[in-house]
């Protein structure tokens, strides 16, 4: 019989593809997507703060680039998501938990929601998968994606497939993915470009959960990351600016096996391709 799942999620333009998506898999049914509202999104904390020039540009920016790359989708393909919206958080509301928990679903999904709490955890032990848009333990957090940027330090960027707990990206790790990069490109299309590839890689582990294997976790680094909303300042998005002026991506592409080689990641055998 095919799975039946619940997605939890956002309803940013990135956050419509994936359930979307997600939703034209013929192995699996999704019972309702569950999309929380962007009250506390970065843009919605940048706006209200003063000397924000330079990090509204970017954010801009970014929402440009995913009507780039993701409107077409999102206004061609029907949506079989049945989708649910609700305030950012109220996902662990009485209401919201005892809807999801009397579906019966075999599995809940989640990308981009608040963090959840243990009513829907204990409910759902070992069937709560998550994606952390970065490579955990390395960088954990918000914006982990555009720190390793800002650092210089392109091999750290990709997603993180794991079991959904009570930390922030601390879930056992099922299967990682590194971003691909061209040359000439630009942070946004770096970060897209890997939101495609990470929601054809989340649907393959939901195809194939039952063949998963359970793998060896990484140890956490002395140098492990933890990034926070607040931490985003007009200082890092010159650094950013800068670095993809000075050639950053084009020098990481000659040195790539080399830098991959000493940031190891978790590959799940049930995934890999035949």
């Amino acid at each position: 019989m095919k799975k039946r799942i619940i997605i939890l999620t956002n309803s940013e333009l990135r956050h419509v593809f994936f359930r979307k998506y997600m939703a034209l898999s013929e192995d699996f049914d999704i019972i309702n997507s569950y999309c929380e509202g962007r009250e506390k999104s970065l843009r919605a904390l940048v706006e209200k703060e003063n000397g924000n020039e330079l990090r509204l540009k970017n954010l801009l920016a970014r929402e440009q680039s995913e009507k780039d790359f993701f409107e077409l989708f999102i206004k061609t393909i029907h949506d079989f998501s049945y989708p649910i919206p609700l305030p950012y958080g109220e996902i662990n509301s009485p209401e919201y938990t005892r809807l999801i928990r009397s579906c019966n679903a075999d599995l809940l999904v989640a990308y981009g929601c608040s963090l959840i709490k243990e009513t829907l955890l204990d409910a759902f032990k070992g069937r709560f998968l998550n994606v952390h848009l970065g490579l955990s333990p390395y960088y954990r957090g918000s914006g982990t994606n555009y720190w390793p940027l800002v650092n210089g330090e392109p091999e750290y960027v990709g997603a993180t497939f794991m079991h959904m707990d009570a930390g922030i990206d601390t879930g056992k790790i099922i299967h990682q993915i590194r971003t691909k990069y061209c040359w000439g490109d630009t942070s946004h299309q770096i970060g897209n470009r890997l939101i495609i590839e990470m929601a054809k890689t989340y649907r393959r582990i939901v195809e194939n959960f039952d063949r998963l294997e359970k793998m060896p976790q990484l140890p956490v680094p002395p140098d492990a990351k933890l990034c926070r909303k607040g931490d985003y300042t007009e200082e890092s998005v010159l650094t950013l600016r800068k670095n993809f002026r000075n050639g950053m991506i084009e020098k990481y592409l000659d040195e790539e096996a080399e830098r991959c080689a000493r940031v190891p990641i978790i590959t799940n055998p049930a995934l890999e391709y035949p």
